[in-house]
């Protein structure tokens, strides 16, 4: 690894407009289990007759919004997870003014909860919570602290929903339009934890149009052959080995 991890860090020494594309691996080393792992430990819990994509989907919440909160509360939130190595390096590169974005499929905050500051959620955030009537804003601390089987709104009883996108809703356009328009500008694009295959969110690396992409993940995906360097490691060990080489 250790040649690839020299070849990383000048990279990152000679650009000034990094982005940094991720997925579910960032957080796996915070503790926080990726979509399916989660889905797949609720249904042999539950004896669930639901499919992962059944659970989080649109048609699915408006249904059967119980069921929905109690596979979201016990496998989506995650309140004690903490930032790792890989999450702290990207808010260096940030402060130091190296790092121009964090696009972002995650919904789980450790990006700015970093330090990070221009973070792009394609997916939401379990921060961010409205009332579906009234359009009330409601904290995580609320949802957690709610023992409704359904979470309801403070001001006019109303179900609130969780500001994430489930599956059957579209992402939003303003998100997409900056994160385009990041990758677009982008001098280096570093794609990591994330196998690719969650559109229409993957698609958005083929706009960077540079010759400086990283790919960090431990499995394959369809984009390696597009890389120009792959590092199949653990993204946080990774980060943090650049981090002693640029003593950041």
């Amino acid at each position: 690894m250790g040649s690839n991890i020299d070849r990383f860090a000048e990279w990152i020494q000679e650009s000034s407009r990094i982005v940094f594309f991720g997925g579910a691996g960032i957080s796996t080393e915070s503790g926080i289990p990726d979509f399916r792992s989660a889905a797949g430990i609720y249904q042999t819990e539950t004896n669930s007759p639901y499919t992962p994509e059944e659970i989080l989907s649109r048609p699915f919440f408006d249904r059967h919004p119980e069921v929905f909160f109690d596979f979201y509360r016990s496998k989506m939130i995650h309140p004690e997870a903490k930032p790792n190595a890989a999450h702290l390096f990207l808010a260096q590169l940030e402060q130091q003014g190296r790092l121009t974005a964090v696009v972002t499929q995650n919904i789980d905050g450790l990006h700015q909860l970093a330090g990070s500051k221009n973070v792009l959620e394609l997916h939401g955030s379990i921060h961010r919570n409205y009332c579906m009537k009234c359009g009330a804003f409601h904290s995580l601390d609320e949802i957690i602290a709610s023992t409704e089987s359904v979470p309801s709104c403070r001001e006019c009883g109303g179900v609130v929903k969780p500001d994430v996108v489930l599956y059957g809703e579209t992402l939003n356009d303003r998100t997409i339009e900056q994160s385009v328009k990041a990758i677009e500008n982008a001098d280096m694009l570093i794609i990591g934890g994330t196998s690719l295959t969650v559109y229409p969110a993957a698609q958005f690396v083929n706009y960077f149009r540079g010759n400086r992409t990283v790919l960090i993940n431990m499995a394959s995906t369809g984009y390696d052959h597009h890389a120009d360097l792959l590092i199949a490691e653990p993204i946080g060990k990774v980060c943090e080995a650049a981090a002693e080489r640029l003593h950041t």
